[in-house]
């Protein structure tokens, strides 16, 4: 049986589109948003976190969660500029803000989340996640996924990322649901795949968007080459096919 289906959201559920040039973009509007003199220019702050911060946000193996706003404000206090709590969230917002066009929803993500609930289902997202809960919750409002997901799991709420347990269990706490009766959907055969079989659920390798052959991983228990192939795997899940 079946029970729940939890979601990686990162080529998965939607696509992220790095651009450098938004990079800078995001340091523009964030340091427009601080709202004083003596901030350091975009394009030499976007130039020093690109080379000496990113690295450490995308460290491999990394479990542990980096706190990003802590990040930003270290940097700032490199150029000589320190930040109230409330100036470096409006830094935040408006950085994020100016990320928007990178973050495209894939094509039948509400087709197949809507179909899902409708086998009575319940559904939840469990992401590995730099940024503060708060902004990413607004994401999900705006993508119209809020109202389609029981519950969201950040590894910026939770300081550990997949395939660290904690964060999985988080999620499956929240639902009420044993890891025996949940199906786990993901891109990553390590962090998604590896993460939630180890726990004893099910998984998809979502193979949509990119195919990730990670070594330490796991095989998964089915491939998913569209997202409508995930309804699939829960149909004979529950014994529908």
């Amino acid at each position: 049986m079946l029970d729940a289906v939890l979601f990686d959201w990162g080529d998965t559920l939607f696509h992220f589109a790095y651009e450098d040039e938004l990079l800078e973009a995001g340091w523009e509007a964030g340091l427009a948003a601080i709202g004083r003199d003596g901030t350091p220019g975009a394009r030499e702050a976007a130039a020093r976190f690109r080379d000496g911060y990113l690295p450490t946000i995308w460290q491999p193996g990394l479990l542990e969660e980096i706190e990003y706003p802590e990040l930003v404000r270290e940097l700032l206090a490199e150029f000589g500029v320190s930040v109230t709590d409330e100036e470096l969230d409006r830094f935040l917002l408006a950085e994020h803000e100016a990320w928007a066009p990178a973050r495209l929803l894939a094509a039948h993500t509400h087709a197949l989340l809507d179909s899902l609930r409708a086998r009575g289902l319940r559904l939840g997202l469990v992401s590995n996640a730099f940024d503060p809960g708060w902004l990413l919750r607004r994401d999900l409002t705006e993508m119209e996924l809020a109202e389609r997901l029981d519950v969201a799991v950040f590894s910026s709420d939770v300081g550990m990322r997949k395939p660290h347990a904690s964060i999985f269990e988080a999620a499956l706490g929240a639902l009420g649901v044993e890891p025996g009766r949940t199906l786990f959907v993901g891109d990553r055969r390590y962090e998604d795949v590896r993460g939630s079989k180890e726990l004893g659920m099910r998984a998809v390798q979502a193979l949509w968007y990119r195919v990730d052959d990670d070594p330490r991983g796991l095989d998964a228990d089915f491939e998913a080459f569209t997202q409508l192939d995930v309804l699939n795997a829960v149909r004979r899940l529950l014994g529908e096919i």
